[in-house]
């Protein structure tokens, strides 16, 4: 068994949390300079050129890319050869992010209850955290920082599957269209198909790490997600809801077995800064 010590797993979340505040990941600047130079409007051009300047001033300055530095959400793979001395991976994380937090001078964003008591707890703490054992001795952390905008602008529908590929396509691109400016297009947008009512939610969520524009490796899947990039972008929603060639910089889909009588599709959504961070311990 191999040991990975709390004050690790502590320090490494908590200079996660600075990066991923500070430092838009290659795959999504790059998709983004792309799709600024397809832009046919002097208007959508100069938010892609907004865009990469703040992108470039948050990097240097070591600034927030946005305010709205968000709920703190973290995929984790522990291999079934580890061990966490002196604690839990969540009480870690939880600690971690207390620290960067703190240290980054991010927002803190989180309210102590969602109904009764929506009093901030002041250090951007708890965070959710979707945990998975798998083979080997590696302890694999992924921060995604969630902002308010896009994740309000959330979906699911429980369709029928009589609805077939049609309604999945539909579904997607109204979700999409509807939100408008909302979650600061160009987004990129996560589907989840199958599963559960929450495992499509958590798969539309988990489908935006995927490297930005990189097809599902099912061709089916991918042919899927080309029509519905090529549908939502022919809306003229555009950046920032203001009109425009680009509302999407791309569509990833994850899809689960499902039960006979049930097709849930979640959509989940990336503001332009697609912001995380990940770390291999």
């Amino acid at each position: 068994m191999k040991t990975i010590s709390f004050d690790s797993i502590k320090n490494a979340v908590c200079e996660m949390c600075g990066k991923a505040a500070c430092d838009l990941p290659p795959d999504v600047l790059e998709a983004l300079k792309a799709a600024g130079q397809n832009e046919s409007t002097p208007q959508a051009q100069d938010f892609f050129d907004q865009y990469l300047q703040n992108f470039e001033i948050a990097a240097a300055e070591r600034l927030p890319l946005c305010q709205d530095t968000g709920f703190a959400v973290f995929f984790i793979e522990i291999g079934s050869e580890v061990m966490i001395d002196h604690g839990t991976v969540a009480e870690a994380v939880n600690a971690g992010v207390r620290e960067g937090y703190k240290k980054f001078f991010l927002r803190k964003s989180i309210v102590a209850d969602p109904l009764f008591d929506r009093k901030n707890t002041f250090d951007n703490t708890p965070a959710v955290i979707h945990l998975s054992q798998v083979p080997g001795d590696k302890l694999h952390i992924v921060l995604a920082p969630k902002g308010g905008g896009s994740e309000n602008m959330s979906a699911l529908k429980m369709l029928k599957p009589s609805e077939g590929r049609q309604g999945v396509v539909d579904f997607v691109v109204n979700a999409v269209v509807s939100a408008g400016g909302n979650p600061c297009p160009p987004t990129i947008v996560g589907v989840g198909i199958g599963g559960t009512m929450e495992y499509a939610a958590y798969m539309a969520k988990k489908a935006l790490l995927r490297k930005t524009g990189e097809a599902s490796p099912d061709p089916r899947y991918a042919d899927l997600e080309a029509e519905i990039l090529a549908k939502i972008n022919a809306s003229g929603v555009g950046p920032q809801g203001l009109g425009g060639n680009t509302t999407a910089l791309a569509v990833h889909i994850e899809f689960h077995p499902c039960h006979l009588a049930s097709m849930p599709v979640a959509v989940n959504l990336n503001c332009h800064a697609a912001r995380h961070a990940e770390v291999t311990l």
